[in-house]
């Protein structure tokens, strides 16, 4: 077993918190906005300027994602695909676990983190059906793809990390450990060199930076 690299997180920008949203769940990014989810709307700031931009009337009590077009949320036993121009709700399938928590999209599917579980499911975007499971050693928040590594939130107690870790075996390679009581509910990747980390209850998204090793592409 290789040994993993640790390292404190390096918080680059705090956003929020935002007015009328006490608590962040889960995050994503379209390439222009993130998005985070506030429990009864979706809401979307400029991460340049720091405001708030857009706001969904939809339940988003979890994990977010994007695909390119369409927006995906968690809502308690459900995930929502959504028109992010109108705010519509297209279609619902199954949430594969009912600690659901982190959500994204990578290689035509949605990846979903569950929390009590402390496992990735890769599900069918269309159908829910579940296509794999990679388990953790950690209760799984937000979990997020980036040149081709896999990337998970952990939080239990005051202690949270984002970790890399092999998607084959579930090994982890690689923890940023954030300060204490910077806790992680969401976790997406802005493409390039950092994370957008929901705050849960601090109301706050941090970015933070991606290690260049990682954006290199080095696999040790």
């Amino acid at each position: 077993m290789r040994r993993s690299i640790v390292e404190k997180a390096d918080i680059v920008r705090e956003y929020g918190p935002f007015a009328g949203s006490p608590n962040v769940g889960g995050v994503s990014y379209d390439g222009q906005h993130a998005w985070f989810a506030a429990g009864d709307s979706l809401r979307a700031f400029d991460p340049v300027s720091g405001q708030e931009v857009r706001k969904l009337d939809v339940a988003a009590h979890a994990g977010t994602a994007f695909d390119g077009e369409h927006l995906f949320q968690l809502a308690e036993d459900r995930i929502q695909k959504i028109d992010p121009r109108s705010g519509r709700v297209l279609a619902t399938i199954p949430a594969p676990s009912s600690s659901a928590s982190g959500l994204t999209w990578a290689e035509g599917t949605l990846w979903v983190g569950a929390y009590r579980d402390r496992s990735i499911h890769q599900i069918d975007p269309e159908t829910g059906a579940i296509l794999r499971t990679i388990t953790s050693n950690r209760f799984v928040t937000g979990v997020t793809w980036v040149d081709g590594d896999l990337w998970h939130a952990t939080w239990e107690g005051d202690e949270s990390d984002v970790r890399r870790i092999d998607p084959e075996t579930g090994e982890v390679l690689e923890r940023l450990e954030m300060p204490a009581g910077a806790g992680v509910s969401g976790l997406e990747s802005d493409g390039g060199d950092q994370f957008f980390c929901g705050g849960g209850k601090s109301g706050m998204v941090r970015a933070i930076r991606r290690p260049r090793r990682a954006q290199a592409g080095d696999k040790s």
